[in-house]
């Protein structure tokens, strides 16, 4: 059996620190049960509330509608993790807080600001429409929040970046948006099934075109400015605390303010929806969707350039810093290990995708004087996940480099060969040394 290689210095030198103990409230099994008792009632008292508005029959038809867009939303965001994929339970967490926790807050908080406005100002017109562009951005963008900070804060190692965030951030979203479509779907059906409304004219048609059909981003691109917040602060070194908590925060205000616009739009005019959308929502997904596509290829770029450290320790093999650092090459890699190893072969070349990415990453923050005190033993960690996988992983990455390699372009050579009428030059193929 082969030996380990060394293990690499950190890039600015030691790093050492005594072991902090867990408090009681810290321990895996006490958050994980809290989380999940919090979600299940969080869930069951949504679901009430919903079918009481709805109905039984408007709250089936709303949750078959709203459902459409979700997978969709989701492979989305799972795309943009592709190069350092987060763990499933942390998208199932998110999703889970914002159909049930955040869902559960917002209704009951706007609820009651709204009846407290109307009340105090003896104006219930107004008080919809305030509780509308001012109170329902500021909870609901606070409410979804919350998770984003819960994984920053719990799940620290698995958020390392603005791309996390967003992930974090539009899973959330997705699951808010999702109950919220089935309250806003169901009662729509019940006002058709009171009016006699049918087909394209109906509220519930009305109500799909512009929730499901036109505007299935719009809550996800509301907290992603929250998410893209938590991601700059989670680059920002330990000691610039100022910073991770200004950022956060700043895109909290981004988010309430973007959301108070798009759901404002509807009062200004009967063609300011239409308006907004056109020049305000579209814009703005197209700018934040180029950020996020930015920043992974900025992530790949980072891949390639701090794995040859492994690779010259022995870690990696030569080629490997180039494999890991395309999309492709990697994807090539795992169909390869699928097509002669079977399904268990390609999930191990995937993992030692991620934890090779997860090291370039921690090398990265180290390199920069952002890593934190256990840098030495994240990084030994990961490097023990790569070699107990690289019997799997190393032939289907070799072959991914061959497949991969740029060809070599040589000049055509001076010889000349005999023809059946006399010399001509005929030049010898480009050599390509990765191809066999």
């Amino acid at each position: 059996m082969a030996t380990c290689p060394p293990y690499p210095t950190h890039p600015n030198g030691p790093t050492g620190g005594a072991e902090r103990h867990a408090h009681w409230w810290q321990r895996r099994w006490v958050r994980y049960g809290a989380l999940i008792t919090l979600l299940t009632l969080s869930g069951l008292v949504i679901l009430a509330l919903v079918r009481e508005q709805t109905g039984t029959e408007g709250f089936l038809v709303g949750l078959g509608l709203s459902v459409l867009p979700v997978p969709l939303l989701i492979a989305a965001f799972r795309w943009l993790d592709r190069v350092e994929p987060g763990p499933w339970r942390n998208l199932l967490f998110s999703f889970a807080w914002g159909a049930c926790a955040a869902a559960l807050i917002a209704i009951v908080a706007n609820s009651f600001a709204t009846k407290w406005i109307a009340t105090a100002t003896a104006d219930p017109s107004s008080a919809d429409t305030l509780g509308a562009t001012v109170i329902a951005p500021v909870v609901e963008e606070l409410a979804k929040a919350a998770a984003v900070l819960l994984v920053f804060l719990f799940r620290r190692r698995d958020f390392t970046g603005i791309v996390d965030g967003v992930v974090i951030a539009g899973v959330t979203a997705t699951g808010f948006a999702f109950t919220e479509n089935v309250l806003y779907l169901g009662t729509a059906f019940g006002t058709d099934q009171l009016s006699g409304g049918r087909g394209i004219a109906s509220v519930t048609a009305a109500t799909f075109f512009v929730r499901v059909i036109m505007s299935p981003f719009a809550h996800p691109l509301f907290t992603v400015l929250t998410g893209i917040g938590f991601g700059i602060a989670a680059l920002s070194g330990e000691r610039q605390r100022l910073r991770r908590v200004l950022l956060p925060l700043s895109g909290l205000l981004l988010a309430m303010g973007m959301h108070a616009i798009w759901n404002g739009s509807s009062n200004f005019g009967e063609y300011a929806f239409f308006a907004v959308y056109a020049a305000f929502m579209l814009p703005a997904f197209g700018l934040l969707t180029w950020l996020v596509i930015w920043t992974r290829q900025r992530e790949l770029r980072t891949v390639r350039a701090e794995l040859p450290a492994y690779a010259g320790a022995g870690w990696l093999t030569p080629a490997e810093p180039f494999v890991l650092g395309s999309m492709r090459a990697r994807r090539i890699a795992r169909q390869y290990a699928l097509r002669h190893a079977g399904r268990g072969a390609a999930r191990a070349v995937a993992q030692y995708e991620a934890y090779a990415t997860s090291l370039a990453f921690l090398r990265h923050r180290g390199r920069l004087g952002r890593a934190g005190a256990d840098f030495t033993v994240r990084e030994r960690e990961l490097l023990q996940e790569l070699w107990s996988r690289r019997e799997w992983a190393r032939p289907a990455l070799d072959h991914a480099a061959r497949v991969t390699a740029p060809p070599v372009p040589l000049a055509a050579p001076p010889w000349t060969t005999y023809g059946g009428y006399g010399y001509s030059a005929v030049p010898y193929p480009a050599y390509n040394p990765y191809r066999s």
